[in-house]
């Protein structure tokens, strides 16, 4: 191993040893809504990896691991809240309810919304700023993500709860070679386990998060291989060409080679080894004022 990348290897060992996750925290301590039992598959939860306090930018994400709506990824879950460290950036990695035990859209929509109001309104306890808040997800979470992307509202300022008052508009995405719509280029076990065997012609429509991109949709990174043989690529293709038309700003990365669910990259505890994406989001995160090393607020 040559200097540069031991140094880089010892930087990682020390954001895992400064950036150990707390206890999961429910989303509804006394119970989620449309909750079909108690179990813990019943009780969504946020995950928090508190970034280092001497590189910490106040900057968080929600992440969203991916799975086909049927499992979470680990590598795409507490992996990810662990590089995000390594930028100076608090991860909350979400559990979110699934299809496998018997969830429907919109459970995974409510869970993801209710993890950003719950940063959000937690902010200034966690020292977080509550305008630099992102999302993330990869293959069926970057569905749930890029679901929120286009899905998200402004709160009920009426509300008791003073978590439900917040926003859960994220201010900016990360999509990592995800499912975004529920035509023909969807993943078809996504599809089934958010919207059951016969979703209608208007779920379909609604669920197609290309469709529902706007103007407010915020600045988003995007990355897909070519070679992707369980989610196309036209998923990211599409997202992308929505937010191209609506005037929304984004970064777009397509490779031709790698697997579908690549995470990291091969070298996930190396960073010597990782995708190139990686490298690629971390500076676009700086542009975006989220990383370390940059003072600007995101957009």
């Amino acid at each position: 191993m040559n200097k540069i990348a031991l140094i880089l290897l010892m930087t990682f060992v020390g954001t895992i040893a400064n950036a150990q996750p707390r206890d999961p925290i429910p989303l509804w301590p006394k119970g989620a809504p449309g909750a079909l039992g108690t179990t813990d598959h019943d009780s969504p939860t946020i995950t928090p990896h508190f970034a280092n306090p001497a590189k910490a930018t106040g900057a968080s994400i929600v992440v969203c691991p991916g799975g086909g709506y049927g499992g979470l990824a680990d590598h795409e879950g507490s992996h990810y809240a662990l590089w995000l460290n390594e930028n100076g950036i608090t991860a909350f990695v979400l559990k979110y309810r699934l299809g496998s035990h018997g969830y429907r859209h919109p459970r995974m929509l409510e869970d993801v919304s209710r993890a950003v109001r719950a940063v959000r309104a937690n902010a200034g306890k966690w020292k977080l700023d509550p305008n630099r808040i992102g999302v993330m997800g990869s293959s069926a979470g970057g569905h749930l993500a890029s679901t929120l992307l286009t899905h998200f509202d402004a709160g009920n300022p009426q509300a008791e709860d003073p978590i439900d008052r917040e926003s859960s508009r994220p201010n900016l995405g990360i999509l990592c070679y995800p499912v975004i719509t529920m035509g023909e280029f969807t993943h078809a076990g996504s599809r089934r386990n958010l919207l059951g065997d016969h979703p209608s012609a208007e779920l379909l429509e609604l669920l197609s998060n290309e469709k529902q991109v706007t103007k407010e949709t915020p600045p988003t990174f995007l990355f897909h291989t070519w070679a992707d043989q369980a989610v196309p690529v036209e998923n990211t293709l599409q997202f992308a060409g929505a937010m191209r038309s609506h005037g929304v700003p984004f970064s777009l990365h397509i490779y031709p080679k790698g697997r579908h669910g690549i995470g990291l990259g091969s070298g996930q505890w190396d960073p010597a080894h990782r995708h190139p994406w990686v490298t690629e989001c971390a500076l676009w995160l700086q542009e975006q004022g989220f990383a370390a090393g940059t003072d600007s607020p995101a957009p």
